[in-house]
């Protein structure tokens, strides 16, 4: 049983990664210059909802199974208080964190009518910081006999990143018509 248990952990952890890039990819785009608009955004904004859904299940199922396998220590606490755990504490603290900060990231999100944009806005973009944290403690506690495994994650990484620079170096859809707007002589 307890061999069950840690290959559903491992297995929903490298799904749970897989999601989350997704998530952030998507998020990315939709946060960009270069924003969809009309019933693409609507559709887009929809898989990223979902996703993020089947994420979190993932995730959950995740957390459950490597607390309660018993191969390495790790326990109920460590899962939600980060670098407390008996096995590798810094790198399931990672985890464990980035656990945190994306309970922070779902409670704003099922309360975004009710708190204000900036507040959302300002925890939503702890994804920035969350995913890294995830990627790096999969990666390193990542299984060395299961290449596959760090593999998936490793382009996780790839595709996350680009999509981040891609974000970041996205030129406005009206990037001439600003120039001449900006190189123009006010009189």
């Amino acid at each position: 049983m307890n061999e069950l248990l840690w290959y559903l952990s491992r297995g929903t952890g490298v799904a749970s990664i897989a999601l989350l890039t997704a998530v952030v990819v998507l998020g990315t785009v939709t946060s960009g210059r270069r924003r969809p608009h009309g019933e693409s955004a609507t559709v887009v904004m929809a898989v990223h909802r979902w996703l993020s859904l089947g994420m979190v299940a993932f995730l959950g199922v995740h957390v459950a199974t490597a607390v309660a396998e018993t191969y390495v220590s790790i326990d109920a606490i460590s899962a939600v208080v980060p670098f407390t755990s008996g096995y590798e504490p810094f790198w399931v603290g990672l985890g464990t964190l980035a656990l945190d900060l994306l309970v922070a990231v779902v409670a704003t999100s099922w309360l975004r009518h009710r708190i204000p944009e900036r507040a959302w806005r300002a925890v939503h973009y702890a994804a920035y910081g969350l995913w890294p944290m995830a990627l790096v403690h999969g990666f390193v506690l990542g299984t060395s006999d299961q290449p596959g495994l760090r593999l998936v994650t490793a382009a996780c990484g790839v595709v996350g990143v680009g999509a981040v620079l891609w974000r970041l170096l996205a030129t406005h859809a009206d990037r001439e018509r600003r120039e001449v707007v900006v190189g123009g002589e006010w009189t």
